[in-house]
Formats: structure tokens, C-alpha cells, sequence
């Protein structure tokens, strides 16, 4: 099952999407490090977009853009 998010990103000069915080629940956690930004598909939750392998609270976790909406993957 997919747990949509909310997430504030920043759009850089060449147009990229660079993810800020995201908002699990009721709780803000701030996205420490992004390792890695690649088209993939999420299998635990199925679906697919543009991956985003990020360290929150020094842990890894997958964070996809499927089209206009953002899920997670549950942080390691």
C-alpha cells in the first residue's frame, strides 16, 4: 500500500525537482541528503515515477514523484 505524502521541493535552474522536507502523518521531517535521483519502480508498494534515494533523520528511504503526487517507501 502506497503512503501518499506531502513534500516541499525546490525547482533549481536546470529545472530539477529537489525535494525539502516531507510531511508523514502529522509530523515534518527535513530530507538530510539525497544519494541518488533515477526513474525506477517502487517494489514494495508497486507504481513507479522518478525515485529519490534520500537520508532523513540518517536513515534511507525511497521517495517517489509518480506522476503529480509523492509516496514513500517506510524509512529503513
Amino acid at each position: 500500500m502506497k503512503q501518499y505524502v506531502e513534500v516541499v521541493a525546490k525547482f533549481d535552474l536546470d529545472g530539477r525537482i529537489i525535494p525539502i522536507f516531507v510531511k508523514i502523518e502529522d509530523e515534518k521531517f527535513e530530507i538530510d541528503r539525497i544519494m541518488d535521483i533515477r526513474p525506477a519502480a517502487s517494489l514494495k508498494s508497486g507504481g513507479a515515477g522518478i525515485r529519490y534515494t534520500c537520508s532523513i533523520m540518517d536513515r534511507q528511504s525511497y521517495l517517489f514523484l509518480e506522476e503529480n503526487k509523492w509516496f514513500i517507501e517506510q524509512i529503513q
